[in-house]
């Protein structure tokens, strides 16, 4: 069997569910940066990217010694490449999967990762609008700021404040559940950062945040540890800044585990958004309402807000009466970055909606965590 024909069978393999890795010579170019004509042989005995190969089924597929496999396997785990769970080994797709996986430990030559991530922009720039409009996957949802419960929020005094603001809608919920915290880099404005455009919102250093398990195993790996008081500045700077706190599209323990704090700009889920007006990500149940009375259109929340759904009227009376901001709500995701980085306290956050999250999110038989 030829070599092409190998790329094409683990090609095939790379899918789970609606996720897929299309047949197009820029993704047999990224398969072969990421594994050579031996590996891309062992990995085609694989079965697909929902399970898991035990270390015998391999030996006995490939024809290949045990002292011979186990290093070679290890070695694409850590180059991120492949998955490995207890003693068995498994395809991820490229994306959630190998992309996160390969950029969060960034083993490879510095060639091979600029390469990389040349593709993986061509590929969130060309395939992943169509894709999503096609698919109409939703799998995140935004966090409300740090501040929300407490100075953000607009109550109706007239109904249970329990009804109105949940935990999971809060990104103070990671901060009450855990101890351990972290900071990693966000993957998506590091492709950027390497193929010569970076973020002009924030760095890639900027990125994830994870708690409990999750930041364990990546304290192990090298990453800070931070405490609650640090965790919590280290979430107001992102919201600052202006990134939206997403997490799963779900209820289950893994939207408390990590939290993606995204740009529109270079985040894959958000550019679908922003350029193409096709929403991966679930609003929130809130929307942002302007208190003109205390406004003073210093068009603070028009540059922060990451979905530029905010809008300055201009004037037409004399006394400029008919001056105002506004916000196009049909496109709002409700992620409070508005209200938080507003001066004057002049927008407040307003339940409008009372959508429950699934129970939990899967792509195929994978959680969005058992993918990355």
């Amino acid at each position: 069997m030829s070599e092409i024909e190998y790329y094409e069978i683990v090609r095939q393999k790379l899918t789970l569910g609606p996720l897929y890795a299309p047949k197009h010579k820029k993704i047999f170019e990224l398969m072969k940066l990421l594994w050579n004509e031996e590996e891309i042989e062992i990995l085609s005995k694989f079965e697909g990217a929902d399970k898991y190969n035990s270390l015998k089924e391999l030996v006995k597929s490939t024809g290949i010694s045990k002292d011979k496999l186990v290093p070679i396997l290890d070695r694409l785990y850590n180059k991120g490449t492949i998955a490995k769970v207890e003693s068995g080994y498994g395809l991820v797709p490229i994306l959630p999967g190998i992309f996160e996986r390969y950029f969060i430990r960034r083993n490879d030559s510095k060639v091979n990762l600029k390469r990389v991530a040349e593709i993986y922009r061509w590929f969130f720039k060309n395939f992943l609008p169509p894709f999503l409009v096609e698919t109409n996957l939703k799998f995140f949802r935004p966090r409300l700021p740090v501040d929300a419960k407490e100075k953000l929020i607009q109550i109706d005094e007239s109904l249970d404040v329990e009804t109105q603001i949940l935990p999971y809608e809060l990104i103070t919920q990671l901060i009450d559940n855990y101890d351990v915290f972290t900071v990693i880099s966000c993957q998506c404005r590091l492709i950027a950062e390497y193929g010569g455009d970076p973020c002009k919102v924030a760095p890639a250093e900027m990125g994830c945040f994870l708690a409990g398990e999750g930041a364990r195993s990546s304290i192990e790996r090298g990453a800070p540890k931070l405490n609650k008081k640090e965790a919590i500045e280290y979430l107001k700077k992102t919201e600052k800044a202006g990134l939206i706190h997403n997490c799963v599209a779900d209820s289950s323990i893994e939207s408390t585990l990590a939290i993606c704090n995204c740009c529109s700009c270079h985040c894959g889920a958000l550019v679908a958004a922003k350029e193409h007006k096709y929403y991966a990500t679930l609003a929130s149940n809130y929307t942002p309402k302007i208190n003109d009375d205390l406004c003073t259109k210093c068009e603070i929340c028009l540059n922060k807000c990451p979905m530029g759904v905010i809008y300055h009227k201009l004037p037409n009376e004399s006394d400029s009466s008919d001056e105002h901001m506004f916000i196009n709500e049909d496109f709002c995701l409700g992620c409070g970055v508005c209200a938080t980085n507003c001066p004057n306290d002049a927008i407040k956050l307003v339940k409008v909606r009372d959508n429950v999250p699934t129970e939990q999110y899967k792509f195929g038989t994978k959680t969005f965590l058992e993918l990355i």
